[in-house]
């Protein structure tokens, strides 16, 4: 046998998320299935990380352990597209060292959450429409208090399996879109939060934004996502936002892949 890691992409809304689920199909369940239709062998897939329900990915890392008589090629890969179906993308397969761990080595994840403050239609459900008068100064002045080395219980899914909620923050923020939709139509009024940490909790990305749209409203000050991450109390944050518009963006390695 030998290890790769495989690149690939997915849209999550015909999914309940990454990993495997009894009763539910899973982006995992259906690319398992693939490999094991193209090696006639089962294949087990470890991921980078657990993406919710409807949750999408421009990059998720996985790796598995293919056999050596395997060509694994642009004809494997292809193979396997044939396979996925349409919301799931096999970019790459890559040859990597037998203990490189897609979900252990990773050393930084970004994912991207997408709203639009005027009404579109053809932007949903992959942005969410936020009311117009969202003030995105005070939701940066929020996201700013909480970068850095914190407890995220607050901000957590409750009863995970999780040794730790403490994760390393290192940006988060909104950003305007310019330029134009594929559609042709002006992006005015589109904004994307960008965030990036070594780790996210389950639904953390979602309860994040959900709270930083509370202070945009004006239901909060920025400063009280200090207290928010003091209380270590899910019921303290905000709502967990629609999952269709949160992608999972990148991942970072120390090794190149």
């Amino acid at each position: 046998m030998a290890r790769f890691f495989i690149k690939l992409s997915y849209r999550g809304a015909a999914y309940h998320g990454w990993q495997r689920q009894p009763g539910d199909i899973s982006v995992q369940q259906v690319v398992e299935q693939a490999l094991a239709m193209v090696t006639r062998t089962d294949i087990a897939v470890t991921g980078a990380g657990r993406t919710d329900a409807g949750v999408n990915a421009r990059l998720m890392v996985a790796h598995a352990d293919i056999p050596d008589d395997i060509a694994v090629d642009a004809r494997f890969v292809r193979a396997v597209n044939a396979i996925v179906g349409r919301d799931i993308a096999i970019h790459d397969v890559v040859a990597v060292a037998p203990d490189a761990h897609a979900r252990f080595d990773a050393v930084e994840r970004t994912y991207h959450y997408y709203l639009h403050t005027s009404k579109d239609p053809f932007l949903p459900p992959l942005s969410w429409q936020a009311p117009p008068s969202l003030d995105f100064d005070a939701m940066n002045e929020a996201a700013a208090l909480l970068v850095g080395r914190r407890d995220f219980t607050s901000f957590s899914k409750l009863h995970t399996d999780v040794k730790t909620n403490i994760c390393d923050l290192r940006c988060a923020r909104w950003m305007p879109l310019d330029g134009d939709t594929p559609h042709g139509c002006p992006m005015a009024d589109r904004y994307v939060f960008v965030i990036t940490a070594d780790r996210f909790l389950r639904n953390m990305v979602r309860a994040v934004v959900g709270t930083l749209v509370d202070v945009g409203r004006g239901k909060m000050p920025p400063a009280a996502v200090l207290d928010i991450l003091e209380r270590r109390d899910r019921c303290a944050a905000g709502t967990s936002m629609p999952g269709e518009p949160l992608f999972l963006w990148d991942i970072k390695y120390p090794y190149a892949i």
